[in-house]
């Protein structure tokens, strides 16, 4: 049956209780200049169901689907395999839940499932305790530059040229209204990240330095020096992890030393779904939990002594007295992290090793084949499944043309970075295990015709 929750009589009733003789009396205080004298213009009237399927569908065909040509894009958002399995499991009745699980006795699947993404991000980031999620990967980036200011009492950020320039752009329009300073780089088309010029940026005002792990370029640098200097001056380094995948091959960023690490989840369990939702990943050391925004979940027994779950810490103003809270972010991502968590369990510690394995291979065989293209430069030697590339040219038109032969070559660094002629040439290429030889081999040999 439709939910259909007031019957004709229902709304009577409701009308004459507040001396309503129509639903249009509601709006007599709205005057006549602003209301709708008839249909919306440019809007198509009311269709069946049939009839407005097949204009969407119409539309949809007008979009290059990711599984539909050789996908060669990442820079944040990356197409793997997400097993059917896992989109089963998340409908189970066990995870039907309210949009927040306040009520534990009705909740159980749902906590249990937080508390153990909880433990699978600690571990995958290295870091003492994680959180329930969070948005996504940006605004957990923007979360820890915050908390780090509420730990270290500083306010100015120092932001690698290697961090994702929407991530750096979600800094800025909040540093706007909290008052934060924030130091920024344009990323140096060079094999090493830009670590070393990191330490010299580090002062006693410095709240926190953010490097991104592998940085957009898709380098990989060792953050052990970077996080004892920032121990020495008592400012805090914060890791942005965009490809959690890589964590299956490198080393963690909590193992070298980082003091929070953040991330976007989006590579495990959650497709490229035109760009969201998505799921952030936000973990640190275990002294600093009463500082991290969100919130945890929590084991505990029930009055008969059997095990349960609930939200043990909750650091927003809605929870708590405003000028206590941590950070106003609303909510967390349950079902992204749900479908993370699932996807996680299937594979395993071994799978996922196994998993970024593939990925490495792939991506190192993809670019030696495109660096023997003439005149291609491969900028980056050591990378997990991400790698730059420099043309001859500028690299923004040859994707476009390459777009339209059915191949989406990669991210080019001048739409990154409008206006950086240094970065024009660059071509960001990400290859996952959805990624095949013949794909490999398709975009090589559009490439020598384009830069021919």
């Amino acid at each position: 049956m439709r939910y259909l929750p007031l019957t004709p009589s229902d709304r009577q009733a409701m009308l004459a209780a507040v001396d309503a003789a129509t639903i249009d009396d509601l709006f007599a205080d709205v005057p006549e200049s602003a209301r709708l004298s008839g249909p919306v213009a440019g809007l198509p009237m009311h269709a069946s169901e049939l009839a407005v399927e097949r204009h969407m569908s119409r539309l949809a065909s007008k979009n290059l689907s990711a599984g539909e040509a050789p996908f060669f894009l990442g820079c944040g958002a990356y197409r793997h395999h997400v097993p059917a399995s896992v989109d089963h499991i998340i409908q189970r009745g066990e995870f039907l839940t309210a949009y927040t699980p306040y009520q534990p006795e009705i909740a159980q699947g749902t906590l249990q499932v937080m508390f153990e993404f909880q433990t699978q991000v600690a571990r995958l980031l290295g870091t003492d305790v994680a959180n329930a999620s969070m948005y996504d990967g940006s605004t957990a980036c923007w979360e820890a530059i915050g908390m780090a200011r509420r730990i270290t009492k500083r306010a100015k950020a120092v932001l690698s040229g290697g961090l994702h320039p929407h991530y750096v752009s979600v800094a800025k329009t909040m540093a706007k209204y909290t008052g934060d300073t924030l130091v920024t780089a344009t990323p140096e088309l060079t094999a090493e990240p830009d670590t070393a010029k990191l330490l010299d940026l580090i002062d006693d005002d410095t709240s926190c330095v953010v490097v991104q792990y592998p940085d957009i370029l898709g380098r990989i640098g060792d953050l052990s020096d970077l996080a004892a200097a920032c121990q020495a001056k008592k400012a805090l380094l914060v890791a942005v992890v965009t490809e959690p995948v890589a964590l299956g091959a490198i080393k963690s960023p909590g193992e070298m030393g980082a003091d929070i690490v953040v991330g976007e989840g989006q590579s495990i369990g959650v497709g490229l779904q035109f760009g969201g939702p998505y799921v952030g990943l936000f973990g640190c050391k275990d002294k600093y939990v009463r500082q991290m925004p969100g919130r945890l979940c929590g084991e505990t027994v029930d009055a008969e002594g059997k095990r349960g779950f609930v939200l043990t810490l909750s650091t927003r103003e809605q929870h708590i007295r405003r000028e206590k809270a941590t950070s106003n972010i609303c909510t967390s991502s349950v079902l992204c992290a749900l479908a993370w968590s699932i996807h996680m369990t299937l594979l395993g510690e071994k799978g996922l090793r196994q998993l970024a394995a593939i990925n490495h291979a792939g991506a190192s065989t993809a670019a030696d084949r495109l660096a023997k293209v003439p005149g291609v430069e491969l900028v980056t030697p050591t990378f997990f499944n991400e790698f730059t590339l420099k043309l001859p040219k500028e690299a923004r038109p040859v994707v476009r043309e390459l777009a339209d032969k059915g191949i989406l070559a990669g991210v080019s660094l001048g739409r990154l970075y409008p206006g950086a002629d240094a970065l024009a040439n660059g071509l960001v290429v990400a290859v996952t295990e959805t990624t095949t030889a013949e794909d490999v081999e398709t975009l090589a040999a559009a490439l020598e015709e384009v830069l021919a």
